[in-house]
């Protein structure tokens, strides 16, 4: 039906347009059906899209990243296993590798359904200014240009968040992970997609943005390694000092409150290194994540207990001083005191 001149209808106001030719071309009455009753209920009508889409979008987007990253396959984030089957891995790590896993995948998620939802939101908002009449050209032009003024003054922000999400996409680390990444060593506190905070050993906090990490050192994925090197003397009896840690070892690896952290039985190397002053065994045990410093500082005072009883020395270095006093001769008399 085409619309009159006169008429306050648009194309899109079918309600209105209704209401103007039953009422007798009543502009009046057009009117108010248009803004009472046809403008608000497309505004209605975009909100409900925009709420189904936004919501039918997050739980697509949970579901495909839960399906990327924690799947129900239990070896997916165990590559450091060389494994054959699901008994091969310890009940303990696959527990946390699990954990770890959902963690991950709850956060990936978040963060991307967050962006989703802004952005359908974004869109309807502006679909919902223009219904109302708002002549939406000039935002929208405004806004490109406060975009790209913010892109410049925001390079390391974005730079941060899209390292960020890498770095949780990835499980480079996570919160109780003992980290080193950089200048900063310690246990993570919190990581959100700006920076992550560390707190060093000696209680420091360290607030690093994710966009400066070069590298991640990770201590506390999947299992750790408790690394002793022991020093004995040249003329120590070697086979005997080994039996000796090796037994210290084995006796720390069976207490209580130990062993449950024991991934791995203690295993002896043999000789790492031949000093200036020592000869170096290697003692190496593969333990929990995070459980390595306190079983080496158990490691280290039974095996010293052990090496002490049987006489076998811990050597330390030790050097010879030669002094020397120059006497006065009649060819070199002596230099005169001060006085």
């Amino acid at each position: 039906m085409p619309i009159l001149a006169s008429s306050p209808c648009t194309d899109a106001d079918v309600l209105c347009q209704w209401a103007y030719s039953t009422f007798g071309d009543s502009t009046a009455i057009a009117t108010v059906v248009m803004w009472m009753v046809g403008r608000p209920l497309r505004v209605v009508i975009v909100a409900l899209v925009a709420w189904i889409v936004s919501r039918l979008a997050r739980r697509w987007i949970r579901a495909v990243v839960k399906r990327a990253i924690a799947p129900d396959g239990p070896l997916l984030d165990v590559p450091l296993f060389s494994v054959q089957s699901e008994s091969d891995i310890p009940g303990n790590l696959l527990h946390t590798a699990a954990t770890r896993r959902e963690a991950r995948a709850t956060s990936v998620s978040t963060v991307i359904t967050s962006t989703v939802t802004v952005a359908i939101w974004t869109i309807a908002g502006i679909t919902m200014l223009s219904i109302v009449g708002i002549d939406i050209a000039p935002l929208i032009a405004g806004a490109g240009i406060a975009g790209i003024a913010l892109g410049f003054g925001a390079q390391a922000l974005v730079k941060d968040c899209i390292a960020g999400l890498f770095m949780l996409i990835e499980d480079q680390l996570g919160i109780g992970d003992i980290v080193d990444i950089g200048d900063a060593v310690g246990v993570v506190e919190k990581l959100t997609l700006r920076a992550t905070v560390v707190r060093s050993f000696n209680g420091t906090v360290w607030h690093v943005p994710n966009g400066v990490i070069n590298r991640v050192g990770n201590r506390s994925q999947v299992f750790s390694i408790a690394l002793l090197d022991f020093s004995v003397a040249y003329d120590a009896d070697l086979v005997e000092a080994q039996r000796l840690i090796q037994q210290a070892a084995d006796e720390v690896a069976a207490k209580e409150g130990i062993v449950e952290d024991i991934l791995e039985p203690p295993r002896v190397l043999g000789v790492e290194d031949l000093g200036a002053d020592a000869v170096s065994l290697r003692l190496t045990v593969k333990v929990e994540p995070g459980s390595q410093y306190r079983i080496q500082r158990e490691l280290r005072q039974h095996v010293k207990a052990a090496l002490d009883n049987a006489g076998i020395e811990i050597p330390f270095p030790q050097r010879t001083v030669w002094i020397r006093h120059d006497q006065a001769t009649p060819d070199h008399p002596s230099a005169p005191l001060d006085e």
